[in-house]
């Protein structure tokens, strides 16, 4: 039975199953608990609902998946769910810029250097926007920043640089008023703005309780909204995932839903002032959480009937392509589904070098939704858009009588396959390094972060000994050989995996191999069903789904999605590959994106087992690499030390990108190992809420060490700062040393 405290408006709420929670008409807030089934922090669990969108006076909720807790609307978080439709927003004004729906999706960044440094700041910014950014963001943390904003903001003014100027606000309302009278838009997390830093501390509240808090937060912040009227400036409530204050933990848990919580009680405020001049958003480095928390502030948005632009991040991303791909598996995958309206690409990089990618991924979300990329109309029922569910496809079995091990062609925590060529094949022993097999005696063995399969267009002549001889090596450590019907019906590889068209099943052709020969099916996924339901009576050991990169019509991701849900509907648990084939000359930036979108946007949501990239002329070892960080970054396969690193800012206590670069050189062998590298406490233990270990900036040249976090020891010399951070690693059992090859 569920209870909870409700406003008198409340006249009745429904769950999926009917069971009476109640229907909101009027009310703004609900709290709702359900004490059979939430087991979580203080049993609560929040729906927030308003119907003063028209046609949603009856609003029906859902657990987010079986046996969830998390009360979902069902109303979905997206316009389409075949195709790239972008979401109808307001128009928010930055200055002189426009952000919403109508307008293209903007792209920003932030400045790195001290903002009393004035000259040295206007010089970055200045780079910045002739870099093409719309929007540059400068921390301000303290007054004499704030009296620095002024003249940095006369400077590029007095240089012709209008490009709109945004605060970034923490743990100071005095410091936001002073800078919201030259600056075009004012960064509030709500996690810090009135609250106290977080102490992770489980705190108890009454009903009376939690509304003095609300009232504290309303009489701090309510100044800042109505200087923001006063000036036409504009707003970012900006949530970020590690940073929530200790109320709205213990009330919603350090999870999606407190932090869209955490927003909106500053957005009532807003629009309790008439005050509508400002964007979302809601940011984490797991990009998981991030796109889970992004859904769900829109389908609550949908169900109040709020327009509000999105601001898009994967806050510390990283450098290199570990941040790149981070950044495109959790904005790609939103901009996919027609979700942003501006995006910033956090590197730890100087910011110049965020606008490139950041220029990329804008382009693929405006292409997509301008092209209204998809498929034909389907139903979805069973993907997961709130909480993370993995459809795990059924990985191979030994059969009877199979002379090699087929059980090592896929990783249970996702698959990397790999290419090959002919000339490849000439040399053997180049070869299996390039697929990152370890040695002994010379032979090759399967390690953590070794390909699992490989596609093999062209098989040897028959004559080819050495070529033959090097795959049958791969075969005996199971690895899997993937050839085409062709090609083995021609020149039989013995035990390779014959990949198959779905038209080459109907017409029987697979039957001409020998008995018992292991299938892999290619699949579009957008195909009529009736062709689909030759699977029924297939036995594949994994489908590998794919869209030509040419076709420019159809998403791969509302293809793969439709096709998962025939499977599923079908009862059938195929092992399914993300095959993307890119074209040649290919920028690697472009490829990164690309395979982070169009591929991260399934693995996010459980949907997929594995990556296969092709590129033609592309670095084999950065294709591999490349396939591995994405499956990293949708927190499935680690093979790896992940990192949570800032990008720098004016906070920073040290020199983020040397620090960072120390770091990884000496620990990046350490899978299953989460460090965060943070310049100052702002990005601290609440910003790094993933992390195994943190090094934080504490003051100039002190360096503080945290355990998940707790910091444990403080102020470190710098330069013994990375020798301290292993010995903190050893301490706690995670360290192992490097291989000598490594």
């Amino acid at each position: 039975m569920a209870t909870g405290t409700v406003p008198a408006s409340f006249t009745g709420l429904k769950s999926r199953d009917h069971r009476a929670i109640g229907f909101a008409k009027s009310s703004d807030f609900v709290r709702v608990s359900d004490l059979q089934r939430v087991k979580f922090r203080r049993t609560k669990i929040a729906v927030i609902r308003n119907s003063t969108n028209p046609g949603s006076e009856t609003v029906e909720l859902e657990p987010a998946s079986a046996g969830s807790p998390l009360l979902v609307p069902r109303q979905k978080y997206c316009e389409s769910i075949n195709k790239t439709v972008r979401r109808k927003t307001r128009t928010v004004m930055v200055g002189n810029v426009a952000l919403g729906s109508e307008h293209p999706i903007r792209i920003q960044t932030m400045t790195t250097t001290d903002t009393k440094d004035v000259a040295a700041t206007v010089e970055q910014v200045m780079k910045i926007a002739d870099q093409g950014a719309d929007i540059v963001r400068i921390t301000v943390q303290g007054r004499k920043e704030a009296d620095a904003c002024f003249d940095i903001k006369n400077t590029l003014v007095q240089k012709n640089y209008n490009i709109p100027l945004v605060a970034d606000i923490h743990f100071a309302p005095p410091v936001a008023l002073r800078v919201a009278e030259c600056f075009d838009k004012i960064r509030v997390n709500p996690g810090n703005f009135a609250d106290r830093r977080a102490q992770f501390e489980q705190l108890e509240y009454t009903e009376d309780d939690y509304q003095k808090e609300l009232e504290h937060i309303e009489k701090v912040f309510s100044p800042l909204v109505e200087k923001c009227k006063k000036y036409g400036r504009a707003m970012r409530i900006g949530t970020n995932h590690g940073s929530l204050s200790d109320r709205i933990m213990s009330y919603y848990g350090d999870s999606p839903r407190g932090m869209v919580e955490s927003a909106f009680e500053y957005a009532r405020i807003c629009r309790k002032l008439d005050f509508h001049n400002f964007v979302f958003s809601m940011k984490a480095s797991n990009p998981v959480i991030m796109v889970q928390a992004y859904r769900l502030l829109v389908a609550e948005m949908n169900v109040l009937g709020w327009d509000y632009p999105l601001h898009l991040g994967v806050t510390e991303a990283g450098e290199g392509e570990d941040g790149r791909m981070k950044s495109a598996i959790g904005i790609g995958t939103l901009l996919t589904d027609g979700l942003g309206d501006t995006i910033r690409v956090s590197l730890t990089e100087s910011p110049e070098e965020e606008i490139d990618p950041c220029r990329r991924l804008a382009n693929l979300g405006m292409r997509a939704s301008e092209l209204q990329k998809g498929v034909t109309p389907f139903e979805e029922k069973h993907r997961h858009y709130f909480d993370f569910q993995r459809r795990s496809g059924q990985l191979p079995l030994q059969k009877e009588g199979e002379e090699v091990d087929y059980r090592g062609v896929l990783h249970r925590d996702g698959s990397v396959l790999m290419s090959v060529t002919l000339d490849q094949l000439k040399a053997p022993e180049q070869l299996y390094k390039s697929l990152a097999t370890k040695f002994i005696v010379g032979m090759p063995f399967k390690d953590l972060a070794t390909v699992d399969s490989i596609l093999l267009r062209e098989l040897p002549s028959q004559d080819d000994k050495g070529a033959r001889l090097a795959l049958k090596r791969l075969i005996d450590i199971s690895m899997g050989v993937i050839t085409p019907l062709s090609e083995q019906l021609t020149k039989p590889l013995p035990n390779a995996l014959s990949l198959v068209t779905l038209k080459e099943l109907s017409s029987g052709a697979h039957k001409l191999l020998p008995e018992g020969s292991r299938l892999v099916v290619s699949v579009r996924g957008d195909e009529p069903q009736e062709e689909l339901e030759i699977l029924k009576s297939t036995d594949a050991t994994m489908i590998l789904h794919h869209i030509p990169y040419s076709d420019e019509k159809t998403s791969r991701v509302h293809a793969a999605r439709r096709l998962f849900e025939y499977l599923i509907e079908s009862s059938l648990n195929f092992p399914v590959i993300h095959h993307i084939e890119f074209p040649e000359a290919i920028h690697r930036d472009d490829l990164v994106i690309g395979a982070g979108t169009n591929a991260g946007a399934l693995l996010v949501d459980g949907l997929g087992d594995g990556i296969l990239l092709e590129a033609p002329n592309q670095d084999f070892e950065f294709l591999r690499n490349t396939s591995f960080n994405l499956l990293q970054g949708c927190r499935m396969r680690n093979t790896k030390t992940e990192y949570v690193s800032c990008p720098s800012c004016g906070r920073t206590l040290f020199d983020l990108q040397e620090i960072s670069a120390e770091i990884r050189e000496k620990t990046s062998h350490l899978p299953g190992v989460s460090i965060a590298i943070m310049g100052c406490i702002v990005n601290g233990p609440g910003e790094m809420a993933d992390a195994d270990f943190g090094y934080v900036g504490g003051a100039p040249g002190k360096i503080d060490l945290y355990v998940g976090k707790t910091v444990v020891k403080r102020g470190i010399a710098m330069e013994q700062a990375t020798d301290a951070l292993i010995q903190l690693i050893k301490d706690h059992g995670r360290w192992v040393d490097p291989q000598a090859d490594e």
